[in-house]
């Protein structure tokens, strides 16, 4: 299995990054966890401020977007898709936005699936990064689990598993969710639950049995 975790973006190791994607340089990123913002509020942001798709474009991981709701009750065209990539990268956002996308394309089975293969690279930054955890739990302090999308959906804190402890991004940093993310670390280490808390530029590489924190 591979992984890189990311605080923030790419952080501060994009070289090692792209060492652990090796040599299918392509990627595509699936940007549903801000499925709750306005469309034409997305697209502005990603004009003016970031865009994901251009970042690893840049780096020579030519990216595409994935749209998970095109995927909803597809999980075998959504495997298609994503065994043609070396990087599948999740940006920031809702981390509960982007887990009712994720279940209900079936991107859970399906990402297990291809990463037990060694097929890609499952990559994440922010809410990226808070799902590939045990749980959610405890990151309600960042994220509102329930921002309006998906209808009379039950929130879920099941988060995909594929890393053993919850994730915190933005800890103790200058982002405008660190505040949260301070709450939320403070929560888990006051219910004695395992977690790895990122400061922004920090990143989690995991590349087999070996896992490494990037400073």
């Amino acid at each position: 299995m591979r992984l890189f975790l990311s605080s923030h973006r790419l952080g501060r190791h994009e070289d090692r990054l792209l060492q652990l994607v090796g040599a299918r340089r392509n990627a595509l990123v699936v940007g549903n966890a801000q499925d709750h913002i306005p469309a034409a509020a997305r697209a502005l942001y990603q004009a003016t401020a970031y865009d994901p798709v251009a970042e690893l474009t840049r780096l020579g991981l030519p990216a595409g977007w994935l749209d998970l709701r095109d995927y909803i009750g597809a999980p075998i065209r959504l495997y298609d898709v994503l065994r043609t990539c070396g990087l599948v990268w999740v940006p920031g956002g809702n981390a509960f936005v982007l887990r009712r996308a994720m279940r209900a394309s079936g991107f859970d089975a399906v990402i297990h699936g291809l990463l037990e293969q060694d097929a890609l690279v499952y990559g994440g930054s922010s809410a990226g990064a808070i799902v590939a955890a045990p749980t959610l739990r405890g990151l309600d302090l960042m994220d509102d689990p329930a921002p309006g999308t998906w209808g009379d959906e039950p929130v879920s804190y099941a988060g995909l598993g594929l890393f053993p402890r919850s994730v915190v991004p933005h800890v103790q940093s200058a982002h405008r969710d660190s505040p949260g993310a301070d709450r939320a670390a403070d929560w888990l280490t006051e219910q004695g639950l395992p977690f790895v808390g990122l400061q922004d530029g920090q990143a989690i590489l995991v590349d087999g049995d070996r896992t490494v924190l990037l400073p």
